[in-house]
């Protein structure tokens, strides 16, 4: 994170900023308005409810490493992270205002509509705005809608569940992106001829809903590296009674690629299908070859 040293003004934003969807970018787009002050975007690690209600923590759509980039990439000049923990969460509104936003001497606070914070979130833009009074201006959003649907993280992660990644894209302003170090996995798919690059799945991280996508896999080892089309499986390899769910990733017609070791991106485009147990080996063989020209197909690209 880039330390703008000790502070004298700023435009601050506050949120959550999971997956720094369409409804957080316009949050960061207005608070970047302001030339004069830089801004820092103050946001939460864990998610609150993974310390308030556990068993009710929802998956996270990016680490807080993509998050800060993906804050960045959108106009932050600094990132706050707060370690939320049981204190923090016991705080009143005005002890979380003197502790967290004062010291940072906000010109200008900038939040959406349905902020809320504080013991058992009993403070809300009405709140701020009192705590603000003569020290800084509240600035309240409205939430985006892509027609009827609010973007909002629970959304996205609603969407990526039902497999539809090409929704959730509308709302995220981007490709959902899944990233990871490239791990060894059972190296089947190289002895069938489509050898992938296979990434575990944290249990706190979303994905797409087990099937089939075509989508990009990029290397972020090397800085210029250019996105190459591929098909994605999502699932437990149930053909084979797998149990550990993975993203896999064969990137189309190359079987050179030496990904071991290396973390990648990979960007979900579209769904070609559900997931299915095969009778064996060859219908799944002639189901990959399938796939592989339905991700052609998705990405524009020509060939069989």
């Amino acid at each position: 994170m880039t330390d703008l040293g000790p502070v004298t003004s700023s435009v601050v934003a506050i949120g959550n900023f999971d997956g720094v969807h369409r409804g957080h970018r316009r949050v960061l787009a207005e608070a970047t308005h302001d030339v004069d002050h830089p801004l820092i975007v103050v946001t939460f690690w864990p998610h609150p409810v993974t310390v308030l209600r556990p068993a009710a923590a929802p998956k996270l759509l990016t680490d807080l490493r993509t998050r800060i980039e993906l804050l960045k990439e959108a106009g932050a000049h600094e990132v706050r992270v707060i370690r939320f923990t049981e204190e923090v969460a016991a705080l009143t509104p005005e002890a979380f205002v003197e502790r967290f936003l004062i010291p940072l001497h906000p010109v200008r606070v900038v939040v959406g509509d349905n902020f809320r914070f504080g013991h058992r979130a009993s403070g809300d833009v009405g709140t701020l705005a009192a705590l603000g009074a003569g020290r800084f201006e509240v600035r309240p959003l409205p939430l985006e809608h892509i027609g009827d649907t609010v973007s909002c993280s629970t959304c996205v992660r609603t969407m990526l569940a039902e497999g539809d990644v090409a929704g959730a894209a509308q709302h995220l302003e981007r490709p959902f992106r899944y990233r990871g170090v490239v791990v060894v996995g059972d190296q089947r798919g190289r002895d069938l001829g489509f050898p992938t690059a296979n990434l575990t799945v944290p249990t706190d991280m979303a994905v797409p809903a087990d099937g089939v996508y075509a989508g990009w896999l990029t290397r972020l080892d090397e800085p210029d590296a250019e996105p190459l089309p591929a098909a994605i499986s999502v699932g437990t390899n149930p053909t084979f009674d797998g149990v550990e769910r993975r993203v896999e990733t064969y990137v189309l017609d190359r079987t050179d690629l030496e990904l071991y070791g290396v973390e990648i991106a990979v960007d979900f485009v579209d769904r070609l299908r559900g997931q299915v147990r095969f009778a064996g080996v060859d219908a799944l063989v002639e189901q990959m070859r399938d796939d592989v020209r339905g991700a052609k197909a998705v990405l524009g690209l020509s060939g069989s």
